[in-house]
């Protein structure tokens, strides 16, 4: 491969190689997959009323359509896969309940991404009223996501709550709201950031992406049918351990997002960014860099492992509750490539090779808000692929 050639793909360093939790997939997922594709394919799970408000709806002037959301909508089935290898032994229902979570993930994700800060506010304050009025009607003439988010969080909050009532402590409850309303509240800190193309350093970029990524609030599956009191659930080990899984998803995440977001123009909230700009390394250094610090973060927390006080009747839940987030952090890594958003169909291909081919950046300025969720064609990866496949690695 010629220097040219080279300079035109992205190195990717296998992070996970040496981690010990294995990949699995729930047994339950190819009929939860059917439910869920089924459930969220068909629009019809708007009122006719929402439906007509959705059509002529134009999303703080983005332009999306109806169609537009069906397209964000064939993606669920592939979150479904997500919640699969995020929860391998769950039972079908809280897998179900799994996929629900990861779906609205995706939505407010999806639809704050292209947002700026004063309507990512009004979008998380619309869901943590869904959140916490699930059967409320939304006022009429409100974005039409409060309504989406609405009636597919009202489900899962309702069949959450009511096992979470019955069979969960209230400390854990509070665990899940007070993850998932950082992460909302977070969403509107780093749409603040892109308003203002602000790129922050490595540890302050750490202390945000944290909360953004979603991780922590994505665990409550685990714990729904364990107790942690607030002195076990916030003692510093656990605390130390809980992050230590955060920050290897989010290394991971931003790793295989990279490509897609430098091509959108949206990679001032990712670690390889904040990377180069801080110490001044190119692409490839960067990925070095963050996979170093990948396995420095893996063996912060095997060792910390080991550390871990015994705390009473606690004690063997916490094995399965870490056992549990830690193949979270595998099950990330593996739909990364499994999961199209970021490769393609080249997943597989690309996550033996390594190698991905860098996506052009595409001029967008007098385009509508929406080509920036789908600008990135990822067909071009497929085309690259197979156009040349090289072998060997980078030159660092």
């Amino acid at each position: 491969m010629d220097a040219r050639a080279k300079m035109m793909m992205i190195y990717l360093p296998d992070t996970m190689v040496n981690w010990p939790w294995p990949r699995a997939i729930n047994p339950h997922f190819e009929d939860v997959k059917i439910e869920v594709d089924t459930s969220f394919r068909d629009f019809k799970a708007l009122s006719p009323e929402s439906q007509k408000a959705f059509d002529k709806c134009d999303f703080g002037s983005t332009n999306i359509t109806s169609s537009q959301f069906r397209k964000w909508l064939t993606s669920f089935v592939l979150i479904a896969r997500l919640a699969a290898l995020a929860y391998p032994n769950a039972s079908r229902e809280h897998l179900r309940i799994g996929c629900e979570l990861m779906n609205v993930y995706f939505i407010v994700d999806e639809y704050t991404d292209i947002e700026n800060a004063a309507v990512t506010k009004e979008i998380v304050d619309i869901v943590l009223d869904a959140l916490h009025n699930p059967h409320k009607m939304r006022p009429e003439g409100e974005c039409i996501l409060g309504e989406i988010v609405r009636r597919q969080f009202e489900g899962s909050v309702r069949r959450f709550w009511a096992r979470a009532i019955q069979t969960a402590s209230l400390p854990s409850q509070r665990h899940f709201l007070g993850s998932y309303t950082a992460y909302l509240r977070a969403l509107v800190v780093e749409a603040l950031d892109r308003e203002h193309s602000h790129c922050r350093s490595i540890d302050d970029y750490l202390k945000l992406r944290r909360d953004t990524c979603g991780a922590q609030s994505a665990f409550a599956i685990y714990e729904m049918g364990m107790e942690f009191p607030d002195e076990v659930f916030c003692h510093p080990i656990i605390v130390e351990l809980v992050q230590c899984i955060v920050e290897l998803i989010l290394i991971d995440n931003d790793m295989a997002s990279y490509n897609r977001e430098q091509a959108t123009g949206d990679e001032n909230h990712n670690l390889i960014t904040a990377i180069m700009l801080e110490l001044g390394l190119d692409r490839s250094g960067a990925m070095a860099w963050a996979a170093r610090y990948h396995t420095e973060v893996e063996k912060r927390f095997i060792d910390g492992l080991a550390q871990v006080p015994s705390l009473g009747t606690c004690t063997d839940i916490l094995v399965k509750y870490f056992d549990g987030i830690a193949t979270w952090a595998r099950a990330n890594h593996c739909w990364s490539y499994e999961g199209q958003r970021y490769f393609g169909t080249e997943g597989p291909e690309i996550q033996q090779s390594r190698l991905v081919p860098l996506l052009s950046k595409v001029n967008y300025s007098d385009a509508p808000a929406v080509a920036k969720v789908n600008v990135a064609d990822l067909s071009k990866i497929d085309a690259a692929v197979h156009h040349e496949q090289p072998t060997g690695g980078p030159e660092f």
